[in-house]
Protein backbone atom coordinates (compact mmCIF):
# COMPACT_ATOMS: atom_id res chain seq x y z
CA UNK A 1 0.00 0.00 0.00
CA UNK A 2 0.92 3.75 -0.79
CA UNK A 3 1.79 5.51 2.24
CA UNK A 4 1.46 9.45 2.90
CA UNK A 5 4.09 11.44 4.51
CA UNK A 6 3.28 11.91 7.96
CA UNK A 7 3.00 15.42 8.85
CA UNK A 8 3.78 15.85 12.95
CA UNK A 9 0.53 16.77 14.78
CA UNK A 10 0.57 18.98 18.05
CA UNK A 11 -0.98 15.85 20.81
CA UNK A 12 -0.79 12.25 20.31
CA UNK A 13 -3.18 10.79 17.85
CA UNK A 14 -5.97 8.60 20.10
CA UNK A 15 -6.21 4.65 19.18
CA UNK A 16 -9.32 2.84 18.87
CA UNK A 17 -10.09 2.06 22.82
CA UNK A 18 -9.06 5.45 23.88
CA UNK A 19 -11.42 7.23 21.42
CA UNK A 20 -14.06 4.98 21.96
CA UNK A 21 -13.50 5.46 25.66
CA UNK A 22 -12.31 8.63 26.87
CA UNK A 23 -13.66 10.69 24.22
CA UNK A 24 -16.73 9.28 22.97
CA UNK A 25 -18.08 8.05 26.30
CA UNK A 26 -18.41 3.76 25.21
CA UNK A 27 -21.17 4.41 23.01
CA UNK A 28 -23.94 1.30 21.85
CA UNK A 29 -26.34 3.47 20.97
CA UNK A 30 -25.40 4.74 17.81
CA UNK A 31 -27.32 6.62 14.99
CA UNK A 32 -26.16 6.29 11.28
CA UNK A 33 -25.31 9.08 8.80
CA UNK A 34 -27.90 9.86 6.76
CA UNK A 35 -28.21 12.32 3.51
CA UNK A 36 -30.15 15.36 4.76
CA UNK A 37 -31.77 13.51 8.02
CA UNK A 38 -29.33 13.73 10.78
CA UNK A 39 -28.71 17.48 10.62
CA UNK A 40 -28.43 18.61 14.09
CA UNK A 41 -31.92 19.08 14.55
CA UNK A 42 -32.45 15.84 14.53
CA UNK A 43 -29.52 14.73 16.31
CA UNK A 44 -30.27 16.90 19.02
CA UNK A 45 -33.88 15.23 19.52
CA UNK A 46 -32.06 12.02 19.30
CA UNK A 47 -29.67 12.86 21.99
CA UNK A 48 -32.61 13.36 24.11
CA UNK A 49 -34.29 10.10 23.89
CA UNK A 50 -31.03 7.65 23.98
CA UNK A 51 -28.74 7.90 21.49
CA UNK A 52 -25.17 8.33 22.97
CA UNK A 53 -22.80 8.77 19.40
CA UNK A 54 -24.22 10.57 16.53
CA UNK A 55 -22.81 10.85 12.68
CA UNK A 56 -23.52 14.02 10.64
CA UNK A 57 -24.83 13.51 7.53
CA UNK A 58 -22.39 12.83 4.47
CA UNK A 59 -20.70 15.33 3.12
CA UNK A 60 -18.90 15.47 -0.14
CA UNK A 61 -15.76 16.13 -0.02
CA UNK A 62 -15.05 17.47 -3.60
CA UNK A 63 -17.71 20.11 -3.17
CA UNK A 64 -16.91 21.08 0.54
CA UNK A 65 -13.33 21.56 0.16
CA UNK A 66 -14.34 24.30 -2.54
CA UNK A 67 -14.04 27.89 -0.33
CA UNK A 68 -16.29 29.34 -2.59
CA UNK A 69 -19.17 27.55 -2.16
CA UNK A 70 -20.36 28.78 1.23
CA UNK A 71 -24.14 27.41 0.64
CA UNK A 72 -22.94 23.71 0.26
CA UNK A 73 -20.29 24.68 3.24
CA UNK A 74 -23.06 25.93 5.31
CA UNK A 75 -25.72 23.63 4.35
CA UNK A 76 -23.66 20.60 5.07
CA UNK A 77 -21.57 22.23 8.46
CA UNK A 78 -22.66 25.18 9.31
CA UNK A 79 -19.43 26.33 11.10
CA UNK A 80 -20.84 30.50 11.39
CA UNK A 81 -23.87 29.74 13.78
CA UNK A 82 -21.21 28.23 16.31
CA UNK A 83 -23.80 25.24 17.24
CA UNK A 84 -22.65 22.37 14.73
CA UNK A 85 -19.91 20.72 17.10
CA UNK A 86 -20.32 22.48 19.98
CA UNK A 87 -19.19 21.01 23.01
CA UNK A 88 -22.57 22.04 24.93
CA UNK A 89 -25.35 20.70 22.86
CA UNK A 90 -23.63 18.33 19.88
CA UNK A 91 -21.02 15.88 20.77
CA UNK A 92 -20.20 13.43 20.96
CA UNK A 93 -20.46 13.18 16.79
CA UNK A 94 -18.10 12.04 13.83
CA UNK A 95 -18.44 14.08 10.54
CA UNK A 96 -18.72 11.83 7.92
CA UNK A 97 -17.22 12.85 4.00
CA UNK A 98 -17.61 10.89 0.76
CA UNK A 99 -14.51 11.03 -1.02
CA UNK A 100 -12.33 10.14 -4.18
CA UNK A 101 -9.24 12.04 -3.71
CA UNK A 102 -7.16 11.93 -0.77
CA UNK A 103 -6.17 15.95 -1.12
CA UNK A 104 -10.06 17.07 -1.38
CA UNK A 105 -10.64 14.45 1.69
CA UNK A 106 -7.78 15.89 3.91
CA UNK A 107 -8.53 19.43 3.09
CA UNK A 108 -12.66 18.89 3.75
CA UNK A 109 -11.61 17.40 7.04
CA UNK A 110 -9.23 20.07 8.01
CA UNK A 111 -12.14 22.36 8.18
CA UNK A 112 -14.26 20.33 10.90
CA UNK A 113 -11.30 18.74 12.81
CA UNK A 114 -11.78 21.24 15.74
CA UNK A 115 -15.67 20.98 15.78
CA UNK A 116 -15.73 17.06 16.05
CA UNK A 117 -14.26 13.81 17.94
CA UNK A 118 -13.19 12.17 14.50
CA UNK A 119 -13.87 12.10 10.94
CA UNK A 120 -15.22 8.97 9.08
CA UNK A 121 -14.84 7.94 5.66
CA UNK A 122 -18.30 6.65 3.62
CA UNK A 123 -17.42 3.40 1.67
CA UNK A 124 -20.84 1.97 1.63
CA UNK A 125 -23.64 4.28 -0.08
CA UNK A 126 -24.77 2.13 -3.07
CA UNK A 127 -26.81 4.20 -4.50
CA UNK A 128 -26.73 5.80 -8.35
CA UNK A 129 -25.37 8.94 -7.58
CA UNK A 130 -22.13 7.20 -5.97
CA UNK A 131 -21.92 5.01 -8.59
CA UNK A 132 -21.56 8.33 -10.94
CA UNK A 133 -19.17 10.14 -8.44
CA UNK A 134 -17.26 7.33 -7.63
CA UNK A 135 -17.53 7.31 -3.84
CA UNK A 136 -18.84 4.80 -1.40
CA UNK A 137 -19.54 1.56 -1.48
CA UNK A 138 -18.48 1.69 -5.49
CA UNK A 139 -14.76 2.20 -4.32
CA UNK A 140 -14.36 -1.06 -2.59
CA UNK A 141 -12.52 -2.69 -5.53
CA UNK A 142 -10.00 -0.09 -5.05
CA UNK A 143 -8.42 -1.11 -1.87
CA UNK A 144 -5.40 0.79 -2.92
CA UNK A 145 -7.17 4.39 -2.98
CA UNK A 146 -9.18 3.07 0.09
CA UNK A 147 -6.05 2.79 2.29
CA UNK A 148 -4.65 6.07 0.74
CA UNK A 149 -7.92 7.94 1.42
CA UNK A 150 -7.91 6.50 4.98
CA UNK A 151 -4.56 6.95 6.01
CA UNK A 152 -4.05 10.48 4.88
CA UNK A 153 -6.29 11.88 7.30
CA UNK A 154 -4.99 9.00 9.97
CA UNK A 155 -1.44 10.71 9.48
CA UNK A 156 -2.16 14.51 9.13
CA UNK A 157 -5.37 15.25 11.43
CA UNK A 158 -5.41 15.40 14.94
CA UNK A 159 -8.03 13.50 15.74
CA UNK A 160 -8.96 9.83 14.30
CA UNK A 161 -10.20 8.75 11.47
CA UNK A 162 -12.95 5.91 11.08
CA UNK A 163 -14.59 3.58 8.47
CA UNK A 164 -18.23 2.26 7.54
CA UNK A 165 -17.92 0.15 5.11
CA UNK A 166 -20.49 -2.92 3.57
CA UNK A 167 -19.66 -6.45 3.63
CA UNK A 168 -18.12 -8.37 0.39
CA UNK A 169 -20.34 -12.05 -0.69
CA UNK A 170 -17.62 -13.97 1.27
CA UNK A 171 -16.63 -13.76 4.97
CA UNK A 172 -13.08 -14.34 4.28
CA UNK A 173 -13.23 -11.07 1.79
CA UNK A 174 -15.25 -9.06 4.12
CA UNK A 175 -12.39 -9.76 6.91
CA UNK A 176 -9.64 -8.84 4.68
CA UNK A 177 -11.46 -5.91 3.71
CA UNK A 178 -12.07 -4.62 7.45
CA UNK A 179 -8.19 -5.59 8.69
CA UNK A 180 -6.81 -3.71 5.78
CA UNK A 181 -8.96 -0.45 6.75
CA UNK A 182 -7.60 -1.13 10.34
CA UNK A 183 -3.78 -0.92 9.10
CA UNK A 184 -4.66 2.20 7.37
CA UNK A 185 -5.57 4.22 10.53
CA UNK A 186 -8.94 3.69 10.91
CA UNK A 187 -9.59 3.57 14.49
CA UNK A 188 -13.52 2.66 14.56
CA UNK A 189 -15.04 0.30 11.89
CA UNK A 190 -18.91 0.01 11.29
CA UNK A 191 -19.70 -2.65 9.62
CA UNK A 192 -23.08 -2.80 7.41
CA UNK A 193 -23.89 -6.60 7.19
CA UNK A 194 -25.22 -5.93 3.69
CA UNK A 195 -23.59 -6.11 0.34
CA UNK A 196 -23.49 -3.06 -2.25
CA UNK A 197 -26.35 -4.97 -4.14
CA UNK A 198 -28.64 -5.07 -1.22
CA UNK A 199 -30.71 -1.63 -1.99
CA UNK A 200 -34.24 -0.90 -2.23
CA UNK A 201 -36.62 -3.55 -2.62
CA UNK A 202 -33.35 -6.03 -2.97
CA UNK A 203 -32.31 -4.44 0.68
CA UNK A 204 -32.34 -7.61 2.31
CA UNK A 205 -31.60 -9.11 5.58
CA UNK A 206 -28.19 -7.77 6.96
CA UNK A 207 -25.47 -10.73 7.38
CA UNK A 208 -24.64 -10.30 11.25
CA UNK A 209 -22.37 -14.02 11.08
CA UNK A 210 -19.87 -11.43 8.79
CA UNK A 211 -20.29 -8.36 11.21
CA UNK A 212 -19.33 -10.93 14.00
CA UNK A 213 -16.38 -12.52 12.22
CA UNK A 214 -14.96 -8.51 11.42
CA UNK A 215 -15.09 -7.92 14.77
CA UNK A 216 -12.90 -10.70 16.12
CA UNK A 217 -10.62 -10.05 13.48
CA UNK A 218 -9.48 -7.02 14.44
CA UNK A 219 -8.78 -4.80 17.28
CA UNK A 220 -10.04 -1.47 17.08
CA UNK A 221 -14.12 -1.16 18.12
CA UNK A 222 -16.85 -2.38 15.81
CA UNK A 223 -20.07 -0.78 15.25
CA UNK A 224 -22.46 -3.17 13.87
CA UNK A 225 -25.01 -1.86 11.36
CA UNK A 226 -28.33 -4.08 9.70
CA UNK A 227 -31.94 -5.44 11.00
CA UNK A 228 -33.04 -3.08 13.74
CA UNK A 229 -36.24 -2.28 13.92
CA UNK A 230 -37.18 -3.02 17.75
CA UNK A 231 -35.07 -2.86 21.27
CA UNK A 232 -35.37 -6.70 20.77
CA UNK A 233 -33.32 -6.64 18.11
CA UNK A 234 -30.80 -4.19 19.44
CA UNK A 235 -30.31 -6.92 22.38
CA UNK A 236 -29.92 -9.34 19.68
CA UNK A 237 -27.73 -7.65 17.35
CA UNK A 238 -25.41 -7.28 20.19
CA UNK A 239 -24.65 -10.84 21.56
CA UNK A 240 -25.01 -12.15 18.17
CA UNK A 241 -21.95 -9.93 16.71
CA UNK A 242 -20.44 -9.05 20.16
CA UNK A 243 -19.61 -5.62 18.85
CA UNK A 244 -18.84 -2.79 20.76
CA UNK A 245 -22.15 -0.39 19.47
CA UNK A 246 -25.34 -0.84 17.68
CA UNK A 247 -26.28 1.70 14.51
CA UNK A 248 -29.33 2.34 13.70
CA UNK A 249 -30.40 4.32 10.40
CA UNK A 250 -34.07 4.17 9.05
CA UNK A 251 -35.15 2.19 12.18
CA UNK A 252 -34.25 5.51 14.50
CA UNK A 253 -35.69 7.55 11.44
CA UNK A 254 -38.94 6.35 11.94
CA UNK A 255 -39.12 6.13 15.36
CA UNK A 256 -36.21 8.60 17.40
CA UNK A 257 -37.14 7.18 20.70
CA UNK A 258 -35.52 3.49 19.62
CA UNK A 259 -33.19 3.70 22.53
CA UNK A 260 -35.30 5.32 25.06
CA UNK A 261 -35.37 3.77 28.23
CA UNK A 262 -33.58 0.69 27.08
CA UNK A 263 -31.89 -0.15 29.90
CA UNK A 264 -34.80 -1.23 31.27
CA UNK A 265 -34.77 -5.48 30.88
CA UNK A 266 -36.39 -7.01 28.34
CA UNK A 267 -37.31 -10.29 30.97
CA UNK A 268 -38.94 -7.57 33.17
CA UNK A 269 -42.48 -7.87 34.41
CA UNK A 270 -43.50 -4.47 33.43
CA UNK A 271 -41.77 -4.39 29.61
CA UNK A 272 -45.19 -4.71 27.86
CA UNK A 273 -46.67 -2.29 30.24
CA UNK A 274 -48.40 1.25 28.88
CA UNK A 275 -46.27 3.52 30.32
CA UNK A 276 -42.83 1.45 29.03
CA UNK A 277 -44.30 1.32 25.59
CA UNK A 278 -44.98 5.04 25.38
CA UNK A 279 -41.13 5.00 26.46
CA UNK A 280 -40.50 3.17 23.56
CA UNK A 281 -43.06 4.61 21.04
CA UNK A 282 -44.34 7.90 22.06
CA UNK A 283 -46.86 9.28 20.17
CA UNK A 284 -45.76 10.14 17.05
CA UNK A 285 -47.56 13.77 16.66
CA UNK A 286 -46.18 14.39 19.73
CA UNK A 287 -42.49 13.89 18.46
CA UNK A 288 -43.31 15.54 15.41
CA UNK A 289 -44.16 18.90 17.24
CA UNK A 290 -41.33 18.70 19.58
CA UNK A 291 -39.06 18.14 16.23
CA UNK A 292 -40.59 21.41 14.82
CA UNK A 293 -39.55 23.11 18.42
CA UNK A 294 -35.67 22.08 18.31
CA UNK A 295 -35.83 23.69 14.56
CA UNK A 296 -37.33 26.89 15.92
CA UNK A 297 -34.48 27.22 18.97
CA UNK A 298 -31.51 26.72 16.63
CA UNK A 299 -29.49 29.45 15.04
CA UNK A 300 -28.63 26.84 12.17
CA UNK A 301 -30.95 26.50 9.76
CA UNK A 302 -32.76 23.33 9.04
CA UNK A 303 -33.22 22.46 5.29
CA UNK A 304 -37.00 22.59 4.07
CA UNK A 305 -36.55 19.06 2.81
CA UNK A 306 -35.03 18.16 5.80
CA UNK A 307 -38.25 19.31 7.99
CA UNK A 308 -40.20 17.41 5.81
CA UNK A 309 -38.84 14.12 5.01
CA UNK A 310 -38.69 13.74 9.04
CA UNK A 311 -42.32 14.72 9.33
CA UNK A 312 -43.37 12.16 6.69
CA UNK A 313 -41.73 9.42 8.39
CA UNK A 314 -42.41 10.06 12.04
CA UNK A 315 -45.96 10.48 11.10
CA UNK A 316 -46.26 7.54 8.56
CA UNK A 317 -48.57 5.38 10.77
CA UNK A 318 -50.86 8.24 10.76
CA UNK A 319 -50.66 9.68 7.24
CA UNK A 320 -51.11 6.35 5.88
CA UNK A 321 -54.85 6.83 7.15
CA UNK A 322 -55.33 10.60 7.54
CA UNK A 323 -54.67 11.26 3.55
CA UNK A 324 -56.28 14.28 3.72
CA UNK A 325 -53.32 15.68 6.04
CA UNK A 326 -50.75 13.31 3.54
CA UNK A 327 -51.95 15.82 0.77
CA UNK A 328 -51.33 18.70 2.84
CA UNK A 329 -48.23 18.29 4.19
CA UNK A 330 -47.29 17.36 0.91
CA UNK A 331 -48.44 20.66 -0.23
CA UNK A 332 -46.60 22.62 2.23
CA UNK A 333 -44.38 25.76 0.65
CA UNK A 334 -41.64 27.17 2.39
CA UNK A 335 -38.91 29.68 1.19
CA UNK A 336 -35.74 28.77 2.11
CA UNK A 337 -34.73 31.44 3.50
CA UNK A 338 -37.14 32.22 5.53
CA UNK A 339 -37.88 28.52 7.27
CA UNK A 340 -38.53 29.71 10.62
CA UNK A 341 -41.10 32.23 9.49
CA UNK A 342 -43.04 29.59 7.80
CA UNK A 343 -42.63 26.58 10.13
CA UNK A 344 -46.70 27.35 10.63
CA UNK A 345 -48.15 25.34 8.26
CA UNK A 346 -46.33 22.44 9.15
CA UNK A 347 -46.92 22.79 12.61
CA UNK A 348 -50.58 22.95 11.92
CA UNK A 349 -50.26 19.48 10.47
CA UNK A 350 -48.79 17.89 12.97
CA UNK A 351 -51.73 19.64 15.40
CA UNK A 352 -54.94 18.28 13.24
CA UNK A 353 -52.73 14.66 13.09
CA UNK A 354 -52.19 14.71 17.15
CA UNK A 355 -55.96 15.77 17.49
CA UNK A 356 -57.00 13.12 15.51
CA UNK A 357 -54.71 10.43 17.03
CA UNK A 358 -56.25 11.28 20.50
CA UNK A 359 -59.69 10.92 18.62
CA UNK A 360 -58.65 7.69 18.04
CA UNK A 361 -56.54 6.32 21.33
CA UNK A 362 -59.93 7.88 23.04
CA UNK A 363 -62.01 4.81 21.04
CA UNK A 364 -59.98 2.66 22.51
CA UNK A 365 -59.45 4.03 26.42
CA UNK A 366 -59.20 1.25 28.81
CA UNK A 367 -57.45 -1.29 26.49
CA UNK A 368 -53.75 -2.10 27.31
CA UNK A 369 -51.55 -0.75 24.55
CA UNK A 370 -50.24 -4.78 24.20
CA UNK A 371 -53.61 -5.82 23.56
CA UNK A 372 -53.82 -3.25 20.21
CA UNK A 373 -50.53 -4.64 19.24
CA UNK A 374 -51.05 -6.20 15.73
CA UNK A 375 -48.90 -8.65 13.05
CA UNK A 376 -48.62 -7.55 9.82
CA UNK A 377 -49.68 -10.60 7.29
CA UNK A 378 -46.83 -10.06 4.99
CA UNK A 379 -43.48 -10.13 7.23
CA UNK A 380 -44.94 -10.85 10.15
CA UNK A 381 -43.54 -8.23 12.01
CA UNK A 382 -45.81 -6.65 14.79
CA UNK A 383 -47.76 -3.11 14.08
CA UNK A 384 -47.96 -0.97 16.75
CA UNK A 385 -51.39 1.10 17.24
CA UNK A 386 -51.26 3.66 14.49
CA UNK A 387 -51.02 6.83 16.55
CA UNK A 388 -47.21 5.67 18.19
CA UNK A 389 -43.79 5.71 16.91
CA UNK A 390 -43.10 2.99 15.26
CA UNK A 391 -40.41 1.49 12.37
CA UNK A 392 -41.53 0.80 9.02
CA UNK A 393 -40.74 -1.51 6.67
CA UNK A 394 -41.29 -2.57 3.02
CA UNK A 395 -42.07 -6.29 2.32
CA UNK A 396 -40.16 -7.80 -0.92
CA UNK A 397 -41.48 -8.91 -4.30
CA UNK A 398 -41.31 -12.44 -3.43
CA UNK A 399 -43.19 -11.94 0.01
CA UNK A 400 -45.50 -9.96 -1.56
CA UNK A 401 -46.32 -12.60 -4.20
CA UNK A 402 -46.02 -15.70 -1.52
CA UNK A 403 -48.68 -13.67 0.68
CA UNK A 404 -50.46 -13.44 -2.40
CA UNK A 405 -50.77 -16.83 -3.53
CA UNK A 406 -51.65 -18.27 0.29
CA UNK A 407 -54.56 -15.70 0.35
CA UNK A 408 -56.32 -16.29 -3.62
CA UNK A 409 -55.13 -12.80 -4.70
CA UNK A 410 -53.22 -11.85 -7.80
CA UNK A 411 -50.99 -9.32 -6.06
CA UNK A 412 -50.55 -7.98 -2.48
CA UNK A 413 -51.33 -4.30 -2.07
CA UNK A 414 -51.71 -2.65 1.11
CA UNK A 415 -55.12 -2.62 0.28
CA UNK A 416 -55.77 -6.14 -0.09
CA UNK A 417 -53.82 -6.95 2.53
CA UNK A 418 -55.82 -4.99 4.90
CA UNK A 419 -59.25 -6.60 3.61
CA UNK A 420 -58.22 -10.40 3.03
CA UNK A 421 -58.16 -12.57 6.09
CA UNK A 422 -54.92 -12.47 8.18
CA UNK A 423 -53.33 -12.63 10.89
CA UNK A 424 -53.11 -8.64 10.91
CA UNK A 425 -55.78 -8.38 13.43
CA UNK A 426 -54.64 -10.91 16.21
CA UNK A 427 -52.85 -9.53 18.72
CA UNK A 428 -48.90 -10.16 18.97
CA UNK A 429 -47.96 -13.66 21.14
CA UNK A 430 -45.90 -12.57 23.90
CA UNK A 431 -42.03 -12.57 22.71
CA UNK A 432 -40.36 -16.06 23.85
CA UNK A 433 -36.70 -14.57 23.32
CA UNK A 434 -35.08 -11.25 21.90
CA UNK A 435 -35.09 -10.43 18.52
CA UNK A 436 -38.25 -12.33 18.04
CA UNK A 437 -39.77 -9.83 15.15
CA UNK A 438 -36.50 -9.74 13.12
CA UNK A 439 -36.78 -13.86 13.26
CA UNK A 440 -40.34 -13.73 12.51
CA UNK A 441 -39.86 -11.93 9.51
CA UNK A 442 -37.06 -14.37 8.04
CA UNK A 443 -39.36 -17.12 9.08
CA UNK A 444 -43.17 -16.03 8.30
CA UNK A 445 -43.18 -16.89 4.34
CA UNK A 446 -40.62 -19.73 4.54
CA UNK A 447 -42.86 -22.04 3.09
CA UNK A 448 -45.83 -20.84 0.83
CA UNK A 449 -47.67 -23.47 -1.23
CA UNK A 450 -44.25 -25.94 -1.48
CA UNK A 451 -42.45 -23.33 -2.54
CA UNK A 452 -39.28 -21.96 -0.03
CA UNK A 453 -39.15 -18.26 0.17
CA UNK A 454 -35.65 -16.81 0.97
CA UNK A 455 -35.04 -15.94 4.65
CA UNK A 456 -35.25 -12.26 4.25
CA UNK A 457 -36.83 -8.80 5.90
CA UNK A 458 -36.49 -5.97 2.63
CA UNK A 459 -35.93 -2.73 2.73
CA UNK A 460 -35.51 -2.02 6.39
CA UNK A 461 -32.53 0.66 6.96
CA UNK A 462 -31.65 3.60 4.60
CA UNK A 463 -28.11 2.16 3.07
CA UNK A 464 -25.55 4.35 4.04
Amino acid sequence: MAETTPEITSRRKLSGYELYRDVLGSPKYVVAPMVEQSELAWRKLSRRYGAQLIYSPMINAKMFVDSTNKTYRRANFDLISGEEGDPTIDRPLIVQFCANDPEQLLASAKVVEDHCDAVDLNLGCPQDIAKRGRYGSFLQDDWDLIYKLINILHTNLSIPVTAKFRVFPTVEKTVEYAKMLEQAGAQILTCHGRLREQRGQLTGLADWDKIRAVKQAVSVPVFANGNILYQSDIDACLKATGCDGVMSAEGQLYNPALFAGIEHPLDSPDYDSDEQILIRHPRHADLALEYLDVVMSLKTTTSVGGIKGHLFKIMRPGLLRELDLRDKLGKVKINPKKVKECLGAYRTVCEEMKARMERDEQAVKGTPLKDLITVEPITGIKVMPHWLAQPYFRPSPEQKEAYALANGLEEATEDSVATSPSKSKRPLEEPTEVGDDTKRARLVLEETNGARITESLQGNVIPA
